[in-house]
């Protein structure tokens, strides 16, 4: 459950904002508004996030080329042609051959039909971008180099489709790929198979490259949290009652040590809990000692969590109050269980206190049935 490199908040600021066109206009969506000049390809290269010399692959293969063409060099890209590169990046992202995502992109963007690929065939010594595989989808791609992340070449296509998206800084096809990798794998298995892999792959990447990519993985990071709460707040199916410390009567609680700020992992555990119909209660990052107590005596939990990131942000004497924590009434007083995860708490002693070894370990052990436990005796 832990992830390499730091995760921070951040802002990215697109530039560049198009004109519209106007209103009494009968060309079709792809062609370009007379006297507007429209985008440079080095523009919408930085625009969409990836290498001018795929536009110009694209064009010449795949017919996605601009509407204008000044002096018949220069090649001037309108709001419609922009909005067909979207599409194709979007589907190569989600890894529909290049062929056929160009046919689907100008499907999607013209309501005319499509435009036959030009017949030439490409140089052999012009290199293709990383955005566009040479390869189909289920042959592994190249790890790492130029404008990509370093994922790997046993990784899924899932993978390296959202590891694509993430470099673009495409947030809509990161939403898509993400509910679609959850969808598909469940929260568990989109995290160990697709999402951790490619954050890994951001932090090695920004590692490597001083000060480049960090606006890639706090990009990444932020949707993979939206997408997290996206499943936290689905109804649960009428269907499924659960009971025991996932019970809504005995929710299971998680937090952050004091001082940690690294809440990813725990918003992973939140909503795979969330998936299999656990009642929890998420307080996140940095919750003071007395506010945890307090919040463990208010809502009587079956369990609480307590992520650590770092040996530095570790509380063990935090861990022993939680778990002497009691409420109901005298006689019959009940505690809850606590569990320590995250790599924080490795070496330290802390006699009858659950260490989940990973995720589906957390998980197995707040989802089980719950065992008796015997209620304190009166003094």
């Amino acid at each position: 459950m832990t992830i390499d490199g730091k995760l921070h908040r951040f802002c990215v600021d697109y530039p560049g904002r198009m004109a519209d066109a106007p209103e009494t206009d009968d060309r079709l969506p792809g062609q370009a508004v007379p006297g507007q000049a429209g985008l440079s390809t080095g523009a919408v290269a930085r625009r969409l996030g990836v290498a001018p010399t795929t536009l110009r692959s694209w064009d010449r293969r795949y017919g996605l080329g601009p509407s204008v063409r000044e002096g018949g060099r220069h090649r001037r890209w309108s709001p419609g042609d922009i909005a067909v590169l979207e599409a194709m990046c979007r589907l190569t992202a989600s890894g529909v051959p290049p062929a056929e995502a160009a046919r689907q992109a100008r499907a999607a963007v013209s309501p005319g039909p499509a435009a036959p690929a030009p017949a030439r065939p490409a140089h052999p010594t012009e290199s293709a971008s990383p955005a566009e595989p040479a390869e189909p989808p289920s042959v592994p791609a190249r790890a790492g180099g130029g404008n990509t992340l370093p994922v790997g070449g046993s990784v899924s296509r899932e993978c390296r489709g959202l590891a694509r998206a993430a470099v673009r800084l495409d947030a809509p096809a990161l939403d898509d790929l993400l509910d679609r990798a959850i969808a598909a794998h469940g929260v568990a298995g989109a995290w160990e198979e697709v999402i951790m892999p490619t954050l890994r792959a951001a932090g090695r990447k920004w590692v490597t490259s001083g000060e480049r990519y960090v606006e890639v993985e706090h990009l990444l990071s932020w949707h993979v949290s939206s997408a997290l709460r996206r499943v936290t707040v689905r109804p649960r199916p009428a269907s499924r009652a659960p009971s025991g410390p996932s019970a809504p009567s005995a929710p299971v609680l998680l937090a952050c040590a004091p001082d940690e700020t690294h809440t990813l992992p725990l918003e992973v555990l939140a909503a795979a809990l969330a998936e299999h119909g656990a009642g929890i209660r998420m307080f996140g990052a940095s919750v003071p000692a007395g506010a945890m107590e307090e919040a463990v005596r208010r809502t009587g939990p079956s369990a609480v969590v307590l992520w650590s990131q770092t040996r530095r942000t570790a509380d063990p004497v935090l861990v022993r109050r939680v778990r002497a924590t009691a409420w109901g009434v005298r006689g019959a007083r009940v505690r809850p269980a606590v569990l320590v995860a995250g790599p924080g708490w490795r070496g330290l002693r802390l006699p009858g206190i659950a260490r989940p070894r990973g995720l589906r370990d957390a998980l197995d052990m707040l989802t089980a049935p719950p065992e008796p436990r015997p209620p304190d005796r009166p003094a």
